[in-house]
């Protein structure tokens, strides 16, 4: 009796004893649960990131990069979008593989448009663009990158339907992309989007595959007038300085053979004038120094023949004609 009764004491004490045990682990189980909720509020923004905590469903502030802790859900979440990211969207195809090769697929319905001067063009263009307000972005827009798809659709759309097709193929293409991303950033200003584009890059414009050679060969025949016509201008370049230097150098000479014929003429009219001056103190004196001076030019240059006056004038008719066929007298 007595054994029974100490026997079911010791079993009491042990059966208390385990429900104290298993009391205690239930409340360190509490609390270790309990300290893992609120430790799930640590979280941290990288340096490419903006925390933008939310209470209860409501945007209430904004936390920089770093280590940081807000309430567990659901009273407390926390988005962090990138701000630093570069985005892109592509319009009219998407890249499947970049490869290599790349492969795509292509969107005809967004990529073909109307210009005008009423032909159809393929445009293909990727759109890139950063988050500039992350509020804006989070909490005023839906759906941002199909925001940014359709806008830019729709200014592309615009914008080539006011150029030409040779325009938007060939020369035009830059005004193309820089009027596009004017119209895209308007018109998601416009949405207070938050969204900044970068840049709008043409891929691939061309006509539709059914013309693409009749276009091609206009290209081609472009090409070579601009090619001929840089073939004249260099032609062009290089005869015009000969041209001027040959000028130059015949004026130069003409001024040199004016200079050397006045000279000369004024050196004739001076020795004209001494003359002058001398035979007016001397006619006769001058006129047969004149006269000798004269001579002595001429007199060499005649073939001369002297005969004695006394001789029989037979004997002078034997010697005519006095000078040979072909001779000057």
């Amino acid at each position: 009796m007595f054994d029974d009764e100490f026997e079911g004491k010791v079993i009491n004490l042990y059966e208390s004893k385990i429900a104290r045990f298993f009391k205690r682990l239930g409340y360190l189980v509490v609390i270790a649960i309990v300290a893992i909720y609120f430790l799930t509020g640590i979280y941290t923004v990288g340096p490419d990131e903006v925390g933008m905590v939310k209470t209860l469903g409501r945007f209430t502030g904004q936390v920089p990069p770093g280590l940081h802790y807000h309430l567990p859900y659901p009273f407390q979440t926390v988005i962090k979008p990138k701000v630093t990211e570069l985005r892109r969207i592509e319009v009219g195809f998407r890249t499947l593989h970049p490869g290599p090769p790349p492969r795509y697929q292509l969107f005809p319905e967004e990529s073909l448009m109307l210009t005008g001067d009423e032909n159809i063009v393929d445009c293909q263009y990727i759109v890139q663009y950063r988050i500039s307000d992350p509020y804006s972005y989070l909490f005023l827009i839906k759906e941002a990158e199909s925001a940014v798809r359709n806008a830019a659709e729709a200014a592309m759309r615009e914008v080539v339907g006011k150029k030409t097709i040779d325009e938007v193929l060939t020369v035009g293409r830059s005004d193309v992309q820089q009027e596009v991303q004017s119209l895209i950033q308007s018109i998601l200003d416009n949405y207070q989007s938050g969204i900044n584009i970068v840049a709008v890059q043409l891929q691939e414009v061309q006509p539709p595959q059914e013309v693409a050679s009749a276009f091609r060969d206009v290209a081609s025949a472009r090409e070579d007038r601009v090619r001929f016509i840089n073939q004249a201008r260099a032609y062009q370049n290089q005869i015009i300085p000969q041209a001027r230097g040959e000028a130059a150098k015949i004026l130069e000479e003409a001024q040199a053979f004016q200079a050397t014929i006045t000279k000369e003429a004024e050196g004739e009219t001076a020795r004209f004038l001494q003359v002058l001056a001398e035979y007016q103190l001397n006619p006769d004196v001058s006129r047969e120094r004149i006269f000798l001076e004269t001579m002595e030019i001429v007199w060499p240059q005649v073939n001369k023949f002297i005969f004695d006056s006394q001789e029989n004038s037979e004997d002078v008719l034997k010697l005519l004609p006095l000078v040979r066929e072909g001779k000057d007298e």
